[in-house]
């Protein structure tokens, strides 16, 4: 449970200790983003076509009947950011999932799994990830613009070539290939209590790759208030802790790592630990970012996904954290919460919510 802890338990710590002042007190009522990333692997455990088939349709079929529910601050239904496994493209897949995102469900990114690559065999993969989604109109775009910008995951947690084995990944440039193919942030963190989970916890920063190291992203520079991009590519974590309610044995806290699973899943605690990490834009504390993630597609993790246990915690996010008066939720994609937040770099006020097409657009119709 506890592997690899010393990657990160110093910087843990370090927060906990600086907690009260890290970025100020907020100024207002707090508004908090609240983002779901699915890594949405309908091969999962090599399953075959039917099988795959079978997840993507059920949650096609069950979760509006979940989203319908609940609505947020801005009267906004839950949305899932699915991050499609670019390597194994289904065009059948994406039709179906396109019945979600038209119906203002969520949206879909690039996840991609690849293994001892080179930096051009990773500008082909993006390249035909790009071409695959637009041609379903998924991914975003830059306002009057053709150009598609989209949202990352590596599998397997490898950015940057960050497995001390150098497998799952083989480049360590990646930062910056991603940036030029259009990424603009990354959403893999965290990743404990994997070998790859980064010094660097519970941060909103901008990273620069090194072709010559790898798991350059292990450190990098905050996004703050009136300040400019500093580096290739932007990395919106989730939360990283150690959730001492929930104790292992009874006696040793757990990891809190914002992943949702069957026999992880979401409740009342768990839900204040991740708002109590104030990830944010430095000098901007009443903006918070809640980004959760999970594999959503097999099904023991999909029946906690869409049954009553994350229906419960939808409904505690909104009596707890939506109150009008101290607490502002507003569901985010991956998409909108990158806007938001490149919303509060910029110095903007007011509802967040108003900011979720700030940079990126949804892209429905590019044709490629």
């Amino acid at each position: 449970m506890f592997k690899n802890l010393h990657l990160w338990l110093g910087s843990y710590l370090f927060q906990e200790t600086v907690r009260s002042f890290r970025f100020g007190k907020p100024k207002g009522p707090v508004h908090i983003m609240f983002c779901f990333v699915d890594h949405f692997e309908p091969d999962w455990n090599k399953a075959d076509e039917a099988t795959q088939l079978e997840r993507v349709k059920r949650w096609v079929k069950e979760y509006p009947l979940l989203a319908q529910k609940h609505r947020d601050a801005d009267g906004r239904q839950p949305r899932h950011t699915f991050f499609y496994p670019a390597e194994v493209y289904n065009s059948q897949h994406l039709d179906l999932l396109a019945e979600l995102v038209n119906a203002g469900y969520g949206e879909i990114e690039v996840h991609l799994h690849h293994d001892k690559d080179t930096e051009e065999g990773l500008k082909a993969k993006l390249e035909k990830a790009k071409q695959d989604f637009g041609r379903h109109g998924f991914l975003g775009k830059r306002p009057l613009s053709d150009t598609m910008r989209f949202a990352f995951i590596h599998g397997n947690w490898a950015l940057n070539n960050s497995r001390p084995d150098g497998c799952w990944c083989g480049v360590n440039d990646e930062s910056r290939i991603l940036s030029e193919a259009g990424c603009y942030a990354d959403f893999t963190y965290p990743s404990a209590p994997s070998p790859t989970q980064t010094a660097k916890i519970n941060s909103i920063y901008y990273t620069s790759s090194n072709p010559r190291k790898p798991k350059s992203h292990n450190q990098g520079n905050n996004v703050y208030k009136g300040g400019a991009t500093k580096g290739d590519l932007m990395v919106i974590q989730g939360p990283l802790a150690l959730n001492f309610k929930q104790r292992k044995f009874g006696l040793l806290p757990r990891i809190e790592n914002g992943d949702i699973t069957g026999a992880n899943p979401p409740n009342a605690g768990r839900v204040d630990l991740w708002v109590r990490q104030a990830i944010c834009v430095e000098d901007k504390p009443e903006w918070i970012f809640v980004k959760v993630h999970t594999h959503g597609a097999p099904e023991k993790n999909a029946g906690t996904l869409l049954g009553a246990l994350c229906d419960g915690m939808y409904s505690y996010l909104e009596s707890r954290y939506n109150d009008g008066r101290r607490f502002f939720l507003h569901y985010v994609t991956a998409r909108e919460m990158y806007n938001i937040i490149k919303a509060a770099e910029a110095g903007e006020t007011g509802n967040p919510g108003n900011y979720r097409d700030y940079m990126i657009e949804k892209n429905h119709l590019l044709t490629v």
